[in-house]
């Protein structure tokens, strides 16, 4: 016979139970196709260091190498690439970029929004850097491309990640580099929030 201790301890257990499970603190409604880490095939980071949120800077980049990437398999396969470059050639605690954005318009996450990236010396403890995948010294990516990286920052905006009156930059403004690449800079500095300086 069970004792009434047995029982109450059943009948909490199956209150709990019965409770909606919360919902997960990453779910946001991307107005994009996301693809998470466990999506792409990301190794786990050998380390985290968290940023200070919201960040008052979002850095653009080009990856050059990989190439541009056309299809979501495509794009997977740069992104485990440049994991493998920068986690085990570099010796960096994960992909350097919080997010990588593909031709075909998906996003890509990396170290995500509340991880210190690898990806712009002296302003990675305070910004979000985006890699456009692709070379774009002489070309400008795709238009679904370029619709993403906006629609990526005004959801970091949204979601607190980064501040409402951040500024835009291009990886060049702050390292000696061609980066994001020529034809993406000059498109970047017509936009909103480019902070020229």
């Amino acid at each position: 016979m069970a004792s009434l201790l047995q029982i109450v301890f059943v009948c909490v257990l199956a209150s709990v139970a019965a409770l909606p499970s919360p919902p997960k603190s990453s779910f946001y409604d991307y107005p994009f196709n996301f693809v998470d880490r466990d999506n792409w095939g990301a190794r786990p980071p050998n380390g985290f260091t968290r940023l200070t949120l919201p960040v008052p800077y979002v850095v653009v980049h080009h990856s050059y190498i990989p190439p541009d990437c056309e299809t979501t398999a495509a794009c997977e396969r740069s992104m485990r690439l440049m994991q493998d470059m920068h986690q085990l050639t570099n010796g960096w605690q994960d992909i350097g970029y919080n997010f990588a954005v593909g031709g075909e318009g998906s996003v890509f996450e990396g170290r995500g929004w509340e991880a210190v990236g690898a990806h712009a010396v002296s302003f990675n403890v305070k910004s979000i850097g985006i890699c456009m995948i692709g070379d774009f010294v002489s070309k400008l990516p795709p238009a679904t491309q370029i619709q993403s990286l906006k629609a990526l920052i005004a959801a970091g905006v949204e979601q607190g990640y980064i501040s409402p009156d951040y500024k835009l930059i291009g990886h060049r403004q702050v390292t000696a580099t061609e980066c994001p690449g020529q034809a993406l800079f000059d498109e970047i500095s017509t936009w909103d929030h480019f902070a020229p300086s």
